[in-house]
């Protein structure tokens, strides 16, 4: 038998790639040096937004003569800021369907609506607060976009190398806006009729206030105007340049198909680990802000003046946006260790209230309540709960990927409120002693840290980006 040509029909492949596979382009990916401006818009909303939110607070005392305001009108003032998330559905459907810049857009006009609503310089005390009312809802309608939309926006300008760092920006910088409020309210704003001392560093100021109510009301009238100025000039940049994607994506998962909307929220409800992360992050973090929105009432009792409060509430924020940035930069260094830095955090978290809530009261366990101590002790606090806000942020996208970023961040950051509008809901009723809620801020960190080190963590966008050819 002797060896004959193989026939053309022979020399056809067995296995004939499909239609499909023959026709898959590659993912070409690519970062814009514009992703700095993008973020830069989206941080400064967040900023204004935190700031508005967080303008009585600080100034409480001030507002009460002034409007005649009462401990359950600023209660209620701050309180405005979680009921906005209600709605929080139709602004994840309208992120998900329509993009970012029209989730931008008609929160920074809410916002810019709403300032101009608190500025309306009416004579009759009780429009004046109707109309301050409202303006805190309108500018509480801003949150569930501004507080959610951070990883959505540094997933899709960002590189994986740089994704926690562009969220820990942009998730942060509404607590900073909030430290403002705490720095800028109190030293525009005079107490009435008394002399304030507040040090910073080595620095004392020392300030002697014989104010009227017209002249409180009036210094109050130009915070009003001030940021009203600055949120109208924000909404015309974000509605003159705020794209909602780059033309290139910069990586395999901002490329990547995800679930539709419906499907994401059952996906997200159904899920027992990210449900335990989520009440992980939102428990304490709904606590403290809460907690820190009415820092002025709960240091009165500790003889803390309303400036030296507001230092307070100033670099605790501060300390914890600081350090949360560059935490976020260690986790794009070091990928796979978001858990054990949130184990950390939590537990210097736990310390740090449990220590805050003892020197409180002093009467009982004789611990030296000094200015000093309440200082540390705060800012520690401030520092490990809000640095924790963009690790938790990427842990929560990690989870439940293929879930888009603004949905599964709305679900979260709704519950986070949920949590701040039930504190400051019983807080309308007992607002006499306040000590309550220091036992509340330490009882949510010890919660959160149990569910975190029962957690397994899984890191399946990572996975997307390290091992998928782009």
């Amino acid at each position: 038998m002797g060896a004959t040509e193989s026939t053309e029909g022979e020399r056809e492949p067995l296995l004939v790639p499909t239609q499909t596979e023959t026709s898959i382009q590659p993912v070409y990916s690519r970062v814009y040096g514009r992703r700095w401006l993008v973020l830069t818009l989206f941080s400064l909303c967040g900023f204004m937004q935190g700031m508005v939110w967080n303008t009585w607070g600080p100034i409480q005392i001030s507002a009460k003569q002034a409007f005649s305001f009462s401990s359950t009108d600023i209660a209620v003032l701050v309180l405005w800021g979680p009921v906005g998330f209600l709605p929080w559905l139709l602004f994840m459907w309208l992120m998900d369907k329509k993009g970012l810049r029209a989730s931008l857009l008609l929160s920074a006009f809410f916002m810019m609506i709403g300032s101009a609503m608190r500025s309306v310089p009416v004579i009759d005390l009780q429009l004046r607060r109707w109309l301050i009312h409202g303006g805190q809802l309108l500018n509480g309608l801003a949150g569930p976009t501004i507080m959610s939309a951070g990883p959505l926006l540094s997933t899709t300008w960002f590189a994986p190398d740089q994704r926690a760092t562009a969220t820990a920006v942009a998730s942060l910088v509404c607590y900073l806006g909030s430290a403002c409020s705490f720095l800028i309210g109190p030293l525009m704003v005079p107490a009435p009729n008394g002399t304030q001392h507040s040090a910073v560093g080595t620095v004392v100021y020392s300030t002697t206030f014989s104010a009227d109510t017209n002249y409180i009301r009036d210094r109050i009238q130009l915070v009003l105007y001030s940021e009203f100025g600055m949120i109208a000039v924000l909404f015309a940049m974000v509605l003159l340049y705020f794209p909602s994607r780059p033309p290139q994506p910069p990586s395999v998962a901002a490329a990547s198909q995800r679930l539709s909307y419906r499907s994401s929220i059952c996906r997200l409800l159904s899920n027992v680990r990210f449900l335990m992360i989520a009440l992980a992050y939102s428990v304490p973090t709904g606590v403290i802000a809460g907690w820190s929105g009415v820092l002025d009432m709960i240091l009165t009792p500790a003889n803390i003046n309303q400036v030296d409060a507001g230092w307070v509430g100033f670099w605790s924020t501060v300390g914890g946006c600081v350090f949360g940035v560059a935490m976020a930069r260690f986790a794009d260094s070091i990928r796979g260790m978001l858990k054990l830095i949130l184990v950390l955090m939590l537990a210097g978290a736990c310390l740090s209230a449990t220590w805050f809530t003892l020197t409180c009261l002093t009467r009982l366990t004789h611990l030296p309540s000094t200015k000093a101590t309440l200082y540390t002790s705060c800012i520690l606090l401030g520092v490990c709960i809000n640095s924790s806000v963009p690790i938790f942020f990427e842990l929560f996208i990690e989870t439940v990927y293929p879930v888009p970023e603004g949905i599964t961040c709305g679900v979260v950051t709704f519950l986070g409120n949920l949590f701040t509008g039930l504190l400051l809901f019983f807080l309308t009723f007992y607002f006499t002693d306040t000590s309550w809620l220091n036992w509340c801020l330490t009882g949510s960190c010890v919660f959160s840290l149990i569910l975190v080190l029962m957690f397994r963590e899984s890191y399946d966008r990572l996975y997307m980006d390290v091992f998928v050819s782009v």
